[in-house]
């Protein structure tokens, strides 16, 4: 690491666990100060640890991002004030993938799933960006799927969220973009925490037969990505979806 975000701040949602987790991690070991945030304090509580332990700055606040306004301008407001008044960076991670079929899906589910994984970071990004703005820029990082692009069975109502994340990211870098706020995203492949090894195949692992990269990621891929839109290195860079899947969407699969 060579501290390319030295002396920014973060704010990652979704942060106690896996690509959250992952993220906060990489911004630490680069010089940011990082605020973890989710609903488990204990989790969080031990990602911070383990951050402040590796030399690195971090602090958690408890969130339960329901979709309303006042939740995300709540996380906004207590993560400038513990940053020190500015949040620089801010990564929009958090969401839920309940997979029930269509004609299964009730409508408390839909408009849960459509709470958090698309009101909540559209509240949260409103809340965030004028200061961004008035303090000379800053970066805004979504999380999209390539399942956003390449549909699978059960999968409709969870993509079309993403799909949503990575029409708002094109969308907000046009409004934002002009202010100094950079607006891009990450599509995650087929992510699991530990590359799997031995016993029956993982259902992710037969999802990447074929793929240039024959296997499932892991957290620290996405990380990494994260970490170079955050940074000066993508200071050219708007707009774009990166996507972090092994080829999956990009390349034609052969069967095997």
């Amino acid at each position: 690491m060579n501290g390319r975000l030295r002396n920014k701040t973060a704010l990652v949602t979704g942060s106690t666990s896996n690509i959250g987790q992952a993220i906060t991690e990489a911004f630490a070991a680069e010089g940011a100060h990082v605020i973890v945030s989710g609903r488990n304090q204990e989790r969080g509580a031990q990602v911070v640890a383990g951050i402040r332990a590796s030399g690195g700055r971090a602090d958690f606040l408890a969130a339960d991002l329901d979709g309303s306004a006042e939740a995300s301008r709540d996380l906004a407001a207590r993560a400038r004030e513990t940053l020190g008044g500015r949040i620089d960076i801010l990564v929009n991670n958090a969401g839920i993938y309940p997979a029930p079929g269509t004609t299964d899906t009730d409508e408390k589910t839909f408009d849960q799933v459509y709470a958090v994984n698309v009101k909540a970071p559209f509240f949260l990004t409103a809340a965030v960006v004028p200061a961004m703005a008035e303090s000379g820029g800053g970066v805004i990082i979504n999380l999209g799927s390539w399942i956003a692009r390449l549909a699978v069975p059960l999968g409709a109502l969870y993509s079309s969220t993403k799909g949503a994340m990575e029409t708002l990211t094109r969308a907000w870098a046009a409004e934002f973009g002009p202010s100094g706020v950079r607006v891009n995203a990450v599509s995650p492949g087929v992510i699991l925490p530990t590359t799997p090894e031995g016993g029956a195949a993982h259902p992710g692992e037969l999802m990447m037969k074929g793929t240039p990269a024959g296997t499932v990621g892991t957290p620290d891929a996405i990380a990494h990505a994260a970490v170079w839109l955050a940074s000066d290195e993508a200071a050219f860079v708007h707009g774009t979806v990166v996507d972090v899947d092994g080829g999956r969407t990009g390349v034609a699969v052969i069967a095997a």
